[in-house]
C-alpha cells in the first residue's frame, strides 16, 4: 500500500522496538522516513533494514531531552525533504520498580526529561513545520500507565500521565488548523528490551505480566505500529486528542 505515499514521517526513537516497528510500517505505506535515535549504530541498522526493503529513510542523531538537537532533527528533515507530514514522538525510557524512598531525584529528573519534555520538544518545533504544508498528524507514545497507575514506578506513571494531557492541551490548540495529536497508550509489549530490564529478565515474571491481560498475552510491536499508522491515516481524519488504549482488555476490568 502507498497511503504515505510522497510524504515525509519523523520517528523518535526508531532504532529499536515498537519505533523501529513502526518507521518500518510507514515505509511499507510509501511515507519517507527520517529515525531520529540517540545511540546512532541502532538508528542506522533500522535506516538499513528500510532500504534494503526499497524504501527512504534518513538517520539523524537526536537527543530529544536537548532542545538543539531536536530544532536539527526537523530543519534537516525540512532541508532535506521539504516538509514534515506525521510525526511519531515515540523515545522514553522506563523505571525500575522500588520503593518510593529508594528513588532518587537525579532518576525523577530523567525520566521526566525524557518522556514529558521529549515529547514537549518535539511538538514545539514539528508543529510549525507541519503548518507550512497545511497540517499533519502526530502521535505521541504514553501507555497504559498514563491512563491507570501501579505501585513502585510513580515517576513513570506521572510521566505518562503528562503525555496524555500534553497531547490534550496540544490537540485542542491546534485542531482547526488541520493537525491531530493522539496518544498510544501501550500495554506490556514484548521483546523490547522494556519489560526484560524493568524485571532484569525473569522469565517467570514476565509471563505473569502476560498472564494478567485479558488476551493472556503480551502485546508486539506490530500491534502498536499498526495503530500509530492508523492514527495518522486519513481513516482517523476525525480522531484527535485522544489516548489510545492498546492493552488487550487490560483496563476495561
Amino acid at each position: 500500500m502507498t497511503q504515505f505515499k510522497n510524504k515525509v514521517a519523523i520517528v523518535t526513537g526508531g532504532g529499536l522496538g515498537i519505533g523501529q516497528a513502526t518507521a518500518i510500517e510507514f515505509s511499507k505505506e510509501g511515507a519517507t522516513v527520517v529515525i531520529a535515535n540517540r545511540n546512532a549504530k541502532e538508528g542506522q541498522q533500522t535506516v538499513s533494514l528500510i532500504q534494503e526493503m526499497g524504501g527512504i529513510a534518513t538517520f539523524i542523531q537526536t537527543d530529544v531531552t536537548k532542545e538543539r538537537d531536536v530544532r536539527n532533527l526537523v530543519d534537516q528533515t525540512l532541508g532535506k525533504y521539504g516538509r514534515l507530514d506525521y510525526a511519531f514522538n515515540n523515545a522514553g525510557i522506563e523505571q525500575k520498580p522500588m520503593p518510593l524512598p529508594e528513588q532518587s531525584e537525579e532518576l525523577f529528573d530523567t525520566v521526566m526529561d525524557v518522556n514529558v519534555k521529549g515529547v514537549w520538544l518535539c511538538m514545539k518545533y514539528q508543529i510549525p513545520a507541519m503548518l507550512k504544508n497545511g497540517g499533519g498528524s502526530i502521535v505521541n507514545t504514553s501507555s497504559f500507565s498514563g491512563a491507570i497507575a501501579f505501585a513502585t514506578i510513580p515517576i513513570y506513571v506521572a510521566s505518562k500521565h503528562a503525555v496524555v494531557g500534553l497531547t490534550k492541551a496540544i490537540a485542542l490548540e491546534y485542531a482547526r488548523a488541520g493537525i491531530r495529536v493522539n496518544a498510544v497508550l501501550p500495554g506490556a509489549v514484548g521483546n523490547t528490551g522494556t519489560l526484560e530490564r524493568s524485571f532484569g529478565g525473569n522469565q517467570e515474571a514476565l509471563d505473569q505480566v502476560a498472564a494478567i491481560h485479558p488476551m493472556g498475552r503480551l502485546a508486539t510491536k506490530t500491534d502498536i505500529a499498526n495503530t500509530v499508522i492508523f492514527l495518522c491515516s486519513d481513516k482517523a481524519a476525525f480522531i484527535t486528542g485522544q489516548p489510545i488504549l492498546v492493552d488487550g482488555g487490560y483496563t476495561a476490568g
